[in-house]
């Protein structure tokens, strides 16, 4: 079956040149949002050049004939050189009685070849010892691929499930990815003590816990929770709001911006990719962001439900809680942004890499999007 061809916007391009002029690698940017690295090339030197994502390829037919060329003669040379290494192998003895070992006894064979028997277990002991440095030279490869694209997040129960998930299906034990990491120097972002602000007095809104800890939802946007953190930007606070689907942990809408308001929320309610009409309740904590006129009105609007933790209990609101903490330690204690618009289009890049890409053990180590599609 063909695949579909993808057509992308200029705005979309420009977006993929931002974050690789901001340091994202190009296999990164290809990989997470599906697009070839030939494509960002070009869509890269279009953009240095002319300014344009309109600029015709200016490579000509002979060009590209001399690139095939070479590619097919690279192709025949690898063929011939291991056709002779694969030659040289044939007819060794110690591959006749490796190849024979389940007819024969190998003290007959070696008697036969006349080749003593330590020889032949001594080469065979040391062929062993470099299939086991082959593969774990392989599997520290893969290990450090998958760290790498975690953007140096996962531990050893998330690396597992994902060798698992290879095509090769490696079974590894936590314990001996563990001493690969810790021979690698790995050190998830988890690890690294972080900084506990202490919490704001709350309001006495009369607004009920209307959620009671469901946090187990059965339906899309059956209920959406929200929290707020921070981000400095140069040598000033910014802060970042973000909406939470709890059927499978998507982060259904965010927003950046240099002041704590009203106004952050409601961006971050208004770019929720959906009719809001869908949306049966908002749970937050107390704070006066979200218990405010405007957010009233707005969920008032739609018919949402509203529902607030009650007064200094963390508990209440726990997924929001949870998923702070993991984009603290993923994203905001990572950052070294120098504007809001630098910020802005971080936090597009990981809310993509988040609901996408990153696998959660609340979802059976399944991305957000991929249980969405599996249960819907």
């Amino acid at each position: 079956m063909s695949r579909q061809r993808r057509t992308f916007t200029d705005e979309f391009k420009l977006q993929m040149v931002k974050l690789y002029e901001n340091g994202k690698s190009r296999a990164d940017i290809a990989r997470e949002y599906e697009i070839t690295p030939s494509a960002l090339d070009r869509w890269i030197k279009n953009h240095q050049d002319s300014g344009s994502f309109s600029a015709k390829d200016n490579r000509t037919e002979e060009e590209n004939e001399l690139i095939r060329l070479r590619k097919e003669n690279q192709r025949l040379m690898m063929e011939n050189d291991i056709l002779k290494q694969a030659a040289l192998i044939i007819g060794r003895k110690l591959d006749v009685i490796r190849n024979n070992t389940h007819k024969y006894s190998v003290s007959a064979m070696c008697d036969v070849l006349n080749l003593p028997k330590s020889t032949y277990y001594y080469y065979v002991n040391l062929r062993e010892k470099e299939v086991h440095e082959a593969e774990e030279a392989e599997l520290s490869k893969e290990i450090q691929r998958i760290f790498k694209e975690s953007r140096n997040n996962y531990g050893t129960r998330k690396i597992k499930k994902e060798l698992e998930k290879l095509e090769t299906k490696k079974i590894v034990s936590r314990r001996r990815i563990g001493r690969i990491m810790k021979r690698l120097g790995l050190v998830s972002n988890y690890t690294v003590a972080q900084f506990k602000p202490h919490k704001q007095t709350c309001n006495e809104a009369p607004v009920k816990n209307k959620l009671q800890r469901e946090f187990k939802q059965e339906k899309q946007l059956a209920v959406i929770v929200s929290d707020l953190t921070y981000v400095r930007v140069l040598n000033k606070w910014h802060y970042i709001c973000l909406f939470v689907d709890l059927f499978n942990r998507e982060i259904v809408g965010y927003s950046a911006g240099a002041n704590k308001t009203a106004a952050l929320v409601y961006e971050a309610l208004s770019r929720i990719p959906t009719n809001l009409n869908d949306v049966k309740m908002f749970h937050t904590d107390r704070g006066k962001e979200f218990d405010n006129q405007l957010i009233s009105d707005a969920l008032e609007t739609f018919g949402i439900q509203r529902s607030l933790s009650a007064k200094g209990c963390p508990y209440d609101n726990a997924v929001a809680e949870a998923t702070f903490k993991i984009f603290k330690t993923e994203f905001a204690n990572q950052m070294n942004v120098t504007s809001l618009e630098q910020l802005a289009l971080e936090l597009s890049d990981y809310v993509n890499w988040f609901n996408n890409i990153r696998i959660h053990g609340t979802l059976g180590y399944l991305t957000p999007v991929e249980f969405k599609q599996q249960s819907l």
